[in-house]
């Protein structure tokens, strides 16, 4: 087990949502930017997530000048408030120009459109004191599987990662991989696949990846054996914690909701590969539920995390030592009722 370590904590401005589905309208008043930095500041997080559009509103409407003016103010609240910028990541997928993809759409125009913003992502990070931006591929797929030849698409994405790599030699790119949702077939699904296309590009020592716990359970995979997968290769530089049940659409629910023992899981690998040693943060990815007051805006974060320290400390206290004995006599009938019970203990 590695040395024991603190951890820091952040989430991004989405994560204070107003209720809003594909199925209903907003059931919670909206909150300005400002409110939501001093709610993560009140709640004792550490940094925040971005968006470029979330560090520099109406971003396709203002010139380089302003994108950079913009995002020195806002550094300096930042630094005002003690709070780090975590990450960055361009918000590809509610342009117009996005409709059929953004690195990998049929139309080059949009290609080009999609590589620029990414690269103005880029200066914005640069800016706010971080080195990582944050490649969620989410309409990198196609609707229709004759639509788009999948086998150049990989090379459309390796061009636009290549781009990047290039306009600023100190970046890092992390692809948080996803297998399904908005596209109906996603290309890089997997942290398999997001780690195998980093091969592919000028640089791939700058290229890891971001692990969300929703995501890889949509895949049908479990989050933990990911995250050692990830740290394998030395590449898990974030990751979003939450929790799903089951295949359904990406439901981001307050960690450990659905399922404590995967979570407990989850801790237990990050503690046994020393994730967060290097500055990598703890990153809570969720949602309050649709049905919750204004009263109880914020609990799903501060829940999350509560979650999240007891299972450290499940995990710092598990009996490693019995488990191996019961692994060397093959009783995991044994070793998994020990689990149970330990999660059980008080």
């Amino acid at each position: 087990m590695a040395k024991k370590h603190s951890y820091k904590f952040c989430f991004g401005p989405w994560n204070i949502s107003e209720g809003a589905d594909p199925y209903g309208p907003p059931t919670r008043s909206p909150q300005t930017f400002d409110w939501k930095l001093d709610q993560l500041k009140a709640l004792g997080f550490d940094a925040m997530m971005f968006h470029d559009d979330d560090a520099v509103p109406d971003i396709d409407a203002k010139s380089e000048v302003q994108i950079r003016k913009e995002a020195r103010a806002l550094k300096r609240r930042l630094d005002d408030a003690g709070i780090a910028a975590e990450m960055v990541a361009p918000r590809l997928w509610f342009a117009p120009q996005t409709i059929d993809g953004a690195y990998t759409s049929n139309d080059a125009r949009c290609r080009k459109y999609a590589i620029e913003r990414s690269l103005r992502s880029i200066d914005i990070a640069r800016i706010m004191g971080t080195d990582l931006v944050v490649l969620w591929l989410a309409r990198e797929g196609s609707y229709i599987r004759e639509s788009k030849n999948a086998r150049r698409c990989v090379d459309y994405l390796v061009e636009a990662f290549d781009a990047m790599l290039a306009h600023d030699k100190r970046i890092r790119l992390a692809i948080e991989p996803k297998p399904n949702e908005p596209m109906d077939v996603a290309y890089v699904p997997t942290i398999g696949h997001a780690l195998a296309i980093a091969q592919l590009t000028r640089d791939p020592k700058r290229v890891g990846c971001l692990i969300e716990s929703a995501h890889a359970i949509l895949a049908g995979l479990d989050p933990s054996d990911e995250i050692d997968f990830a740290m394998a290769f030395n590449k898990l530089w974030s990751l979003h914690l939450n929790d799903q049940n089951g295949l359904k659409f990406d439901q981001d629910k307050p960690f450990g909701s659905a399922n404590l023992r995967v979570a407990f899981n989850q801790v237990r690998s990050l503690e046994q590969n020393g994730y967060g040693r290097n500055g990598e943060y703890i990153c809570f990815d969720v949602h309050p539920f649709r049905t919750t007051s204004e009263e109880h805006w914020l609990a799903h974060l501060d829940n999350s995390r509560r979650t999240f320290l007891r299972l450290l400390e499940k995990a710092r206290s598990f009996n490693d030592s019995e488990a191996k004995a019961l692994v060397q006599k093959r009783d995991y009938a044994a070793l998994d009722q020990m689990v149970i019970e330990h999660l059980l203990s008080k």
